[in-house]
């Protein structure tokens, strides 16, 4: 088992990060907050053994083009080597393409994404991932006392769920696509960093993402993956 590592202190700094930013982050907290108080919701055993979150509110169905963007969110993993401290900075993330048009059927749907393991963090800290080929994807089983030893839940990297018109679900996300938001993130860090540098490196965070990585740490305060 994971043990919380103790001593690794994410200090929070004044950031002057653009309006769309601070609100990006506030509509992630909000679904965050609000998805967990589901009591038929994520089981909270996989949020325990989930290395990083990956929160897209509110993404729209603008455009059906291959590589239209259709939403825009944040991941947040744990801190430490080994993905067992503290939950880190955020690093903001864009959802792409994909088939995620005719599921959304007009609208507007909130999206929760936990990465299981490292090698889902890996391909995500790359330049893109498309779900389902690149990454592993599968929808996410619900209910606090959800099997995790489920065919899906043990092979894949990213379990996917979603929230729309007040019904809260596993989702299949195959094909679309998740990238860094480079502008976005060098505009809340004021400088240029990648995804990896944000989620292996970034010690300090930004005000306008403290509320949501604070109300992950009181959700889920250690990994307990083994």
């Amino acid at each position: 088992m994971k043990k919380l590592v103790i001593g690794i202190v994410l200090v929070v700094v004044p950031c002057s990060a653009s309006s769309d930013e601070a609100d990006r982050l506030e509509a992630a907290t909000t679904v965050v907050g609000e998805i967990l108080d589901i009591p038929d919701g994520v089981p909270q055993e996989l949020l325990d053994k989930a290395e990083c979150i990956i929160v897209l509110p509110s993404v729209k169905k603008f455009a059906l083009g291959i590589g239209g963007s259709y939403g825009k969110g944040a991941m947040v993993c744990r801190s430490g080597l080994k993905f067992d401290g503290p939950w880190g900075a955020p690093a903001m993330y864009r959802l792409e393409g994909g088939n995620i048009g005719f599921q959304l059927g007009g609208e507007a749907t909130d999206f929760i994404l936990l990465v299981m393991n490292p090698k889902g963090v890996a391909s995500l800290l790359k330049s893109k991932v498309k779900l389902g080929a690149d990454a592993s994807a599968a929808a996410g089983p619900k209910g606090r006392t959800a099997g995790a030893s489920t065919d899906a839940t043990m092979s894949a990297e990213i379990l996917t769920y979603s929230r729309a018109r007040g019904l809260f679900a596993g989702v299949a996300l195959e094909g679309s696509t998740l990238r860094p938001d480079n502008g976005a993130n060098e505009k809340l860090y004021r400088r240029e960093l990648s995804a990896k540098q944000i989620v292996r490196e970034q010690k300090s965070v930004p005000t306008a993402g403290q509320e949501l990585i604070e109300l992950l740490q009181r959700a889920s305060p250690s990994n307990l993956s083994e």
